[in-house]
């Protein structure tokens, strides 16, 4: 790693067909950090005297005043966009991940639940009380004590073929089980993730994240500003404005869950799609081949909007995709356990799981708590009210990619249901949208799909 700018080595590559166009990918080594990459690329756009020029500067001067004067103290927020952070959150609930990657720029990873050994890892019980672990525990000893038994089902419901690898299939078989006993986790089930962000996006983050609902959340926020003003002292002094605060206060504790108890099945909410722009589009949607995106422009055609009941587990599936607008749904056990959890089960599994859903239940409505805490004793199996809307371009990915084989059945079901409704309404205008032929084959590629260090 280096240490002096001099010793940098950066990736240049010329233009052809011009005098002196060249393209020069940034090595930072340890002496580009992310605030001295923000001051670059801001003084790149103020003077055309090149890199080699502001890199002299950056030497010279240093980022930490410039970064403060201009960045934070004149407002130019988009200079914030330019430095980069890395941000690692461990030991966090499932609502808490949630709750960070609800931004539509946010850039990263979660520890998938096919990936974490629940005989162990800690669930998070915010009343403190013997209830709520008996709660949890109730949950993990379903989950841990069920696994062997479904393996061995799920091994007779799908036998090996004779042309498939064993270790491949075996994870293909371990990760459909964990596919289905993830649906009685509880909420409060803690996990991992990764953030990838600029400076800008950050600081606009937390403005939300530290009145959240949720003092887990709020908790958080708190922890990384602490963290990001250490690893980046000059880029998070901003002003707060009391009005502001309070209209995100407002924002965030009175309408920042979804909820509709009456949301019983998929159902396009409204069309503001302009048909008559949209056939100005007509032969992009008719002609785009298979796995290819649909030209982002289309969106100035206008909107569509979705509801529909999906599980929890699965809508943390969907909040991947940040084309779309997506409320937060609350959490709650109104609209009932997804049944597929339940079908998926042998017989005798199946019915040990009715009776701890009925005895649960009854635990969980007797915590003393609002409704947003009671998220943490609730299993990601009960369905959850989801709102979406999207541009044409947006939600034909998203209903492409969610309705292959290797997504989760759940929530596969719904996007084959919406990308029907979407053929129904815009197919006489040229949309064209590619499913998977064979969706509900079960394809024992599904255990390559695994990162490991070899």
């Amino acid at each position: 790693m280096t240490t002096s700018l001099s010793e940098l080595k950066h990736h240049v590559t010329k233009i052809a067909g011009t005098d002196n166009g060249e393209v020069i990918v940034l090595e930072t080594g340890s002496a580009i950090n992310a605030e001295a990459s923000a001051m670059l690329q801001a003084l790149h756009s103020r003077s055309v005297g090149g890199l080699r020029e502001h890199l002299e500067s950056l030497e010279k001067r240093g980022a930490e005043n410039f970064m403060a004067n201009f960045y934070v103290g004149y407002g130019h927020a988009s200079i914030g966009d330019c430095g980069t952070s890395v941000i690692f959150v461990e030991g966090v609930s499932m609502l808490a991940a949630k709750a960070i990657q609800d931004w539509r720029l946010y850039s990263g990873q979660e520890a998938s639940t096919r990936y974490i050994d629940f005989a162990t890892q800690a669930f998070m019980n915010p009343l403190g009380t013997d209830v709520g672990e008996t709660i949890l525990e109730n949950w993990r000893a379903f989950y841990v004590s069920a696994m062997p038994d479904l393996v061995q089902d799920l091994k007779q419901r799908f036998p090996m073929g004779d042309d498939e690898k064993e270790t491949i299939y075996n994870k293909a078989i371990d990760a459909r089980a964990f596919d289905i006993l993830r649906g009685f986790l509880p909420a409060g089930s803690t996990t991992n993730l990764a953030w990838t962000t600029n400076l800008r996006q950050a600081a606009d983050a937390m403005k939300h994240l530290r009145h959240h609902p949720l003092e887990e959340v709020r908790n958080i926020a708190n922890a990384l500003e602490v963290s990001l003003q250490s690893a980046h002292p000059n880029s998070f002094g901003h002003k707060r404005y009391e009005g502001t605060e309070q209209y995100n206060e407002h924002y965030m504790s009175e309408h920042y869950y979804h909820h509709n108890e009456k949301c019983s099945e998929l159902s396009m909410t409204y069309n503001g799609v302009d048909s008559q722009l949209l056939s100005e589009y007509s032969h992009v949607m008719a002609d785009r081949p298979a796995k290819t995106e649909l030209v982002r422009q289309i969106a100035e055609c206008g909107t569509v909007g979705f509801e529909f009941p999906l599980d929890f587990g699965s809508f943390r599936d969907i909040q991947r995709h940040r084309a779309v607008v997506q409320r937060m749904p609350l959490l709650t056990m109104d609209l009932g356990f997804e049944d597929w959890y339940k079908n998926e089960l042998p017989d005798d599994l199946a019915e040990q799981a009715q009776t701890l859903l009925e005895s649960q239940k009854e635990l969980i409505d007797s915590l003393d708590c609002d409704e947003a805490t009671r998220q943490y004793y609730i299993a990601m199996g009960y369905n959850t009210a989801n709102r979406i809307s999207g541009d044409l371009s947006a939600l034909t990915y998203l209903v492409e990619l969610r309705a292959t084989r290797f997504v989760h059945p759940t929530l596969r079901y719904k996007a084959q249901d919406m990308a029907e409704i979407l053929t129904d309404a815009f197919g006489k205008d040229g949309l064209v949208i590619h499913l998977d032929p064979e969706a509900d084959r079960f394809d024992v590629k599904r255990g390559e799909h695994d990162i490991q260090i070899k």
